[in-house]
């Protein structure tokens, strides 16, 4: 059992604004906030559509306001963030080895950009008629 006067002192609400580093990975954490909004409402576009043409017809007025569209960019732009850092950190914490040589972090990064990309114009394809 530790004494009293072992104790840490107590941490201040604003020890994360002392370094960048924890800066940057505050506002990683936060990133999740317009992700949750972005989330709910592509719950609620599901449940408006299995309900009737009336409740669909409502979530799309909804989701073309300004404030939501917003919000919506808002949750790009923190999902881009997100994935950005991801892959900064990502050679560092598992590092890709192929015959015995460890791959460049560069080339880790630019890969997993690579499958943004993809599927990103996978999306694009397949919500502009070329599955027809």
């Amino acid at each position: 059992m530790q004494k009293s006067s072992d104790a840490l002192p107590p941490l201040k609400r604003t020890w994360w604004l002392k370094h960048r580093y924890f800066v940057a990975y505050m506002v990683r954490e936060a990133t999740v906030l317009p992700l949750l909004f972005f989330a709910a409402c592509l719950i609620a576009g599901m449940i408006a559509l299995l309900r009737s043409d009336a409740a669909w017809s409502s979530w799309l007025e909804f989701m073309s306001a300004a404030p939501v569209l917003m919000l919506n960019g808002l949750a790009l732009v923190a999902s881009l963030y997100h994935a950005w850092t991801f892959f900064q950190l990502f050679p560092r914490v598992m590092p890709l080895r192929i015959a015995g040589r460890t791959l460049p972090s560069q080339a880790i990064v630019a890969g997993q950009w690579a499958g943004v990309v993809l599927v990103l114009l996978l999306f694009v394809w397949l919500f502009t008629g070329g599955a027809r």
